[in-house]
C-alpha cells in the first residue's frame, strides 16, 4: 500500500509469540519422554504411548508454527497515510485502515496496556486498541510515535 516501506513502523504480537513458542516445546518435551519410554516399558493396551508422542509433536508443530506466525506479521503498522490494523482471526480479509486525519486525539491507559484513538472532540467515538500483544519494550515506542504523530497533526 505505501510507495516507501522504509518509512513504516511495524508492531507484531512477539509477546504472544513467545508464550505460544514456550508452549510449544513444552509440548515436544512431553512427546519425547512418551516416546523415549516406549523403549524400557511395555505399552498400554489400549492406547499406546506412542500415538500420544505422536499428538503432542502435532501440538507442538502447530504452536511453533503459530508462533512463527506471530513474529513474521504485523499486528499493527505506522504509515505516513495511517494507522494500519490487523486482527487475529483472518487479518488480510478484516484489516482497517485508520487515516490520520481520522484521529483527533490519542492516549495510552496509565499501565500501557491500552491505546485509545478518539475520532471525535468529545471523545464519544474511537478505537480501543490492545498492547499486550506488543513487547513491553515496544509499547513505550508506539505510543510515542502515535501521540507525535497526533500531536503534530493538530499543529
Amino acid at each position: 500500500m505505501v510507495r516507501m516501506p522504509e518509512k513504516e513502523l511495524r508492531f507484531t504480537r512477539s509477546r504472544q509469540a513467545a508464550g505460544y513458542g514456550l508452549l510449544g516445546a513444552v509440548f515436544f518435551g512431553a512427546g519425547v519422554t512418551l516416546a523415549a519410554t516406549l523403549a524400557y516399558r511395555d505399552p498400554q493396551p489400549e492406547i499406546s504411548d506412542g500415538l500420544w508422542a505422536m499428538a503432542f509433536f502435532v501440538l507442538s508443530f502447530a504452536c511453533i508454527r503459530l508462533a512463527r506466525y506471530l513474529v513474521r506479521h504485523a499486528y499493527l503498522i505506522l504509515t505516513p497515510l495511517g494507522l494500519e490494523i490487523f486482527p487475529f482471526f483472518f487479518p488480510a480479509k478484516n484489516m482497517r485502515m485508520v487515516l490520520w486525519q481520522e484521529i483527533l486525539d490519542a492516549e495510552v491507559s496509565k499501565d500501557g496496556k491500552w491505546l485509545t484513538l478518539h475520532f471525535t472532540s468529545e471523545k464519544t467515538s474511537g478505537l480501543h486498541l490492545s498492547l499486550r500483544p506488543i513487547q513491553r519494550k515496544f509499547r513505550c515506542l508506539l505510543a510515542k510515535a502515535v501521540l507525535g504523530r497526533v500531536s503534530r497533526q493538530g499543529i
